[in-house]
């Protein structure tokens, strides 16, 4: 199942949707934006999950996609 994280960036002005383990690549303004797009790759790739995260990296809302 893959895994796709929604973190903001070091100074909080923005959001990346992460895949797993790999570097992010777009910096989404707004954490809902970023949320959309990880649930569309989510639900394009199932089984998968969505997993966002707070400013310390802990995991405040997670969703399945199967």
């Amino acid at each position: 199942m893959k895994e796709y994280y929604v973190v903001p960036n070091k100074d909080e002005t923005g959001w990346y949707v992460k895949i797993e383990d790999v570097a992010p690549t777009n910096l989404y303004t707004g954490r809902s934006e970023a949320i959309e797009e990880a649930e569309r790759l989510a639900k394009d790739n199932q089984p998968a999950k969505v997993l966002v995260q707070n400013e310390d990296h802990q995991v405040v809302s997670e969703k399945s996609f199967s």
